[in-house]
């Protein structure tokens, strides 16, 4: 058996820490964005099972993403959870289409400064919100307003008991993970969030602490798949927004982990548009049985690498146990305080704001730095897809700058030929101000034009080109020279003149 298996040790371990990881984040996603905790379990579980099952990727682990939480809270809110299966049906089989015909590698195009603005965004609206949940309050539903209302939030629970316990519970599950890292290896084997998970339920039972904790239905209980009522919903055009929004998400957010995994291993590369069908599968199974959208997630990912998985078999097995604790251990699961719950997700959203990057962009790129904080800004002030529409936009808009940079040099020594530069890239977004500066020159003037700086040459500028020294050779004037011609259009120019 070991010899058809060779890893089968590595990967058996390997899956039980994956499976540690997994059960405090499913659980913490699924509360936090409003739903049952079992139905994150089921997109756990799905996701092992399921799309841990298929091509693509062979090492991450997909699963319900705290960077999603955000997003299906709103969608939770304004169209029901009976509406939520419908969004993750369609996400699920847009992702299909778009793995079949092979857009999945296209997303490696998307500018990392938008997606780490999207993250930074998340992370900032998670840490806000969960806040509130460690103290036992209500949130505000937007994100400025759970932003704008922590002051006062902080003040109602300065006045109350069980609102001070609760805190208690939450800041010290955030300590227990922080400080998890320095405990002797032989402990680091259980993961922090686990560990911070078992010891808040237990100070909990022992101190008789007054804090909310997770509420258990069962999952078949939970299960529900897509009624007509909710099919009905794909009429209304403020649904298909947040379709979008989930399909461009979570497919963005999967793809680039599996960058990230693939710099982590030195096994089988990503085949993205495989990875992309994985995870419109996965979505389409969730979307049918009323679950919550899975991504590939880095975290578990980079636990199942980290802990010497070599082949898709520890995910599977992931999924496996999940499976066993939900169905044998629901109760389990009803001891869990809601507090710890909103820590593991504090810890897990300032994880998310990408803090050297940011310094890095701006010493090195303050472009890209200004559409990250515009992005998460915008996802804070706005909601998550106007934010990652406008992020999308401004890194459009700034290549757009980039490829028609054009910089104009005269040089006019006041006897002799006028001498023009031309350096970068001559596109007609710069045509107006390249023909200014032309136009502007003597017209009983020689002047020569030195393109050898170009980068560039568009159909556009080559034909203006060629215009403007028509006109200006037309008064007597020598024919303008063309120093270093790098286009065959410029040697056009020199025989017209």
């Amino acid at each position: 058996m070991l010899s058809k298996f060779p890893y089968l040790r590595q990967d058996f371990l390997a899956s039980i820490v994956v499976f540690l990881v997994a059960v405090p984040l499913c659980v913490g996603v699924a509360v936090a964005s409003g739903v049952p905790a079992e139905l994150g379990l089921v997109t756990g579980i799905v996701g092992g099972l399921l799309t841990g099952l298929m091509p693509g990727s062979s090492l991450q682990v997909s699963g319900p993403a705290a960077g999603l939480t955000v997003i299906v809270f709103e969608a939770v809110s304004e169209f029901g959870v009976a509406t939520l299966g419908v969004i993750v049906l369609i996400a699920g089989l847009l992702q299909l289409a778009m793995g079949f015909l092979k857009i999945g590698r296209w997303f490696r195009a998307i500018s990392v400064s938008v997606v780490e603005g999207m993250l930074c965004g998340i992370g900032l609206v998670i840490i806000a919100g969960q806040i509130y949940a460690a103290a036992g309050l209500k949130a505000p539903e937007s994100g400025l307003g759970k932003i704008a209302g922590l002051p006062g939030a902080f003040t109602d629970a300065l006045g109350s008991t069980k609102a001070l316990a609760s805190l208690a519970i939450g800041a010290g599950t955030i300590a227990v993970i922080v400080l998890w890292k320095k405990m002797p290896k032989a402990m680091q084997s259980v993961p922090g969030a686990l560990a911070a998970v078992v010891l808040a339920t237990a100070a909990t039972l022992v101190f008789s602490l007054p804090v909310a904790t997770v509420q258990v239905e069962g999952l078949l209980g939970v299960i529900q798949p897509p009624g007509s009522e909710a099919i009905g919903e794909l009429a209304n055009p403020a649904i298909w927004g947040t379709i979008i929004a989930f399909t461009l998400i979570a497919s963005a957010e999967s793809l680039f982990s599996a960058a990230a995994v693939d710099r982590l291993h030195d096994g089988p590369r990503t085949e993205y548009n495989k990875e992309m069908i994985a995870q419109g599968t996965g979505n389409t199974v969730c979307g049918l049985l009323g679950a919550l959208p899975m991504t590939a997630v880095i975290v578990r990912s980079s636990a199942n690498v980290n802990a010497g998985a070599k082949t898709k078999a520890s995910r599977v097995l992931h999924g496996v146990w999940l499976l066993v604790f939900a169905a044998a251990l629901p109760s389990a699961l009803a001891l869990i305080p809601i507090p710890a719950l909103a820590g593991i997700l504090v810890h897990a959203g300032w994880k998310l704001i990408p803090f050297r990057q940011i310094a890095e962009l701006w010493h090195g790129h303050k472009g890209e730095a200004l559409i990250l904080v515009v992005t998460a800004v915008s996802i804070v002030a706005i909601n998550m897809f106007e934010g990652v529409l406008i992020g999308l936009a401004l890194s459009v808009v700034k290549a757009a700058w980039e490829a028609s940079h054009l910089k104009t040099e005269v040089i006019d020594k006041g006897a002799g030929p006028i001498q023009v530069y031309l350096s970068g890239n001559a596109t007609f977004l710069r045509l107006p101000k390249m023909l200014d500066s032309l136009e502007a020159l003597p017209q009983d003037r020689p002047v020569e034009l030195d393109l050898s700086g170009l980068h560039h040459l568009d159909h556009a500028c080559r034909t203006a080109l060629e215009n403007w020294a028509e006109r200006h050779s037309t008064d007597g004037t020598e024919p303008v020279k063309v120093t270093e011609p790098l286009k065959p259009a410029a040697e056009k120019m020199i025989s017209n003149t």
